[in-house]
């Protein structure tokens, strides 16, 4: 009786130690960037302002960790009302046929670097869905009388005709390149 009590109590245990935890980004403490380049002279710099996103992780590090994002297209923001208006219409990314971007995680990799890694997945713009890698760097957990929060900061660059938003195809206003830097914070739900 002994040995089947321990090995039920080693079994909970053991369970209990690869629990998932669940994530919910903090729009707070977080911004979803990007850049492109104009004229081939400078950069502009955008960002979207409404996004909701889930990390699903077990353990302190993000082995096994897996994401999914859902960004409103219409949230785009240049600080130039003309250009995001242009942005939102047939010509970009058509808001009102396409009004969400997602993200769908399907692995993610340690690459022998304290805190880095590389997290693969879809990304989807006007229903095109694309694989992208993401550089990431984990900031950490920390810690406080208002719960548990995780940060980390992700980089890739995409091609935007890639996803059909081929205005200006031969890139000689706008550029092909899109950077996308995201800056994280996760509270533990």
């Amino acid at each position: 009786m002994k040995k089947v009590m321990y090995l039920l109590a080693m079994t909970f245990i053991t369970i209990g130690s690869y629990a998932q935890t669940q994530w919910k980004v903090d729009p707070y403490h977080s911004s979803l960037n990007f850049n492109i380049s104009h004229s081939g002279i400078s950069l502009v710099n955008g960002k979207f302002l409404e996004y909701t996103g889930n990390l699903t992780k077990n353990g302190e590090a993000l082995n096994d960790a897996s994401f999914d994002f859902t960004v409103d297209v219409k949230s785009i923001n240049t600080d130039v009302e003309n250009r995001d208006n242009h942005l939102r219409s047939a010509d970009f990314f058509e808001v009102e046929k396409y009004p969400n971007m997602t993200f769908k995680s399907n692995k993610i990799l340690a690459t022998g670097k304290p805190d880095h890694y590389l997290l693969y997945g879809k990304l989807t713009i006007k229903d095109v869905a694309k694989d992208v890698i993401f550089d990431v760097n984990f900031g950490g957990i920390a810690k406080s009388d208002k719960g548990e929060k995780l940060g980390m900061k992700a980089e890739t660059i995409i091609n935007r005709i890639d996803y059909n938003i081929d205005y200006d195809p031969t890139a000689v206003g706008i550029g092909k390149d899109v950077t996308i830097v995201v800056n994280l914070q996760f509270a533990k739900q």
